[in-house]
């Protein structure tokens, strides 16, 4: 599971990735890596390289139909990293109460 972590923060990492990751999460359907290209000020072999990123994280489905490669996102991945968080979150919640309580304790 921290393989695949690594390779998620890996792939948001970067400012542009999420651009092309948001894209494709908003237009809801596969688009090519051509009408992704133009929505970007990078050459279309730059688009390529961050879509080859996301897809290894599991972020996007990369399929062919002819001559053009269409991709897709999936959000499912980005659980992993919620669910990571949330152990941290629990984690200080839990200190944090413990230090107000102790502090309380000292306090009266």
């Amino acid at each position: 599971m921290q393989d695949n972590i690594t390779k998620i923060l890996k792939a948001i990492a970067d400012p542009k990735r999420r651009e092309i990751f948001h894209a494709l999460i908003i237009a809801s359907s596969a688009l090519s890596i051509t009408q992704i290209s133009g929505q970007f000020e990078i050459s279309r072999q730059g688009v390529t390289k961050h879509i080859k990123t996301l897809e290894q994280a599991g972020l996007v489905e990369i399929t062919s139909r002819g001559r053009e490669r269409f991709c897709i996102a999936d959000a499912k991945p980005l659980q992993q990293i919620k669910d990571w968080v949330k152990f941290y979150e629990q984690f200080w919640d839990t200190a944090l109460g413990n230090l107000d309580a102790y502090l309380d304790e000292k306090g009266s």
